[in-house]
């Protein structure tokens, strides 16, 4: 199971820090990423970070967002940094059996296990 917590709204450069409580598999096997989906749009990725806490995002974030786990205690993290309009979505943490996310790591199907997502709204 996984449950996102830490939505909200924001102004525009402001910041917001998503957090994702897992439970129910060995979190410390799983790479893990972080996806969102804007009204209207696909779901798309936003970044992973491997089991060895080696993050990587995707360009429009990147300088931005930064991911960290603490696979002691099976939770993500999301720090959004200088927020735009435009990161306005519902995130969601999801979880993809191996050590390492890859380079298909944006690729929804191989991930195992999503969370119910979290909205944030920037304005």
């Amino acid at each position: 199971q996984l449950v996102e917590s830490g939505g909200g709204s924001a102004e525009s450069g402001g910041s917001l820090k998503l957090s994702c409580t897992t439970s129910g598999f060995t979190y410390s096997n799983y790479c893990m990423g972080w996806f969102r989906q804007a009204a209207g749009k696909e779901r798309e990725g936003v970044g992973y970070i491997d089991s060895d806490g080696v993050p990587d995002y995707t360009d429009s974030v990147k300088g931005r967002f930064t991911i960290s786990r603490v696979n002691a205690n099976h939770t993500l993290f999301l720090q959004m940094n200088s927020l735009k309009a435009e990161d306005s979505a519902v995130y969601y943490c999801a979880a993809a059996w191996g050590l390492r996310c890859g380079r298909n790591w944006h690729q929804q199907s191989r991930y195992n296990y999503w969370g119910q997502g979290t909205q944030v709204t920037v304005s």
